[in-house]
């Protein structure tokens, strides 16, 4: 089963860039993982400080290897800091 998430991040107004540079690095990482379809990361136009991550799997095997990732657990364990809020939600898809 596919797994889909969104993954939204409010950075602190002065910790954009910093923010930006971290979750930055995860995508070309990410998108060479086994399983993943989709990884791709926004930064909200008229909210420069919020960023949406959307990303999609073949599997759960998938996602949990891509949480054991040497990239994955730095960006993890180096986040905080920058944000105010994140929260996430997982997709299903209609067609």
């Amino acid at each position: 089963m596919t797994i889909t998430k969104k993954v939204v991040f409010i950075a602190k107004d002065e910790n954009i860039e910093e923010l930006k540079t971290l979750l930055g690095t995860m995508v070309q990482a990410s998108r060479v993982e086994e399983g993943c379809l989709l990884y791709n990361i926004y930064q909200m136009q008229d909210k420069p400080n919020t960023f949406v991550v959307v990303e999609s799997w073949e599997n759960n095997e998938a996602l949990e290897g891509h949480k054991h990732s040497a990239h994955y657990l730095h960006y993890k364990s180096h986040y905080e800091p920058f944000t105010t809020d994140k929260y996430s939600d997982n997709l299903v898809s209609l067609g």
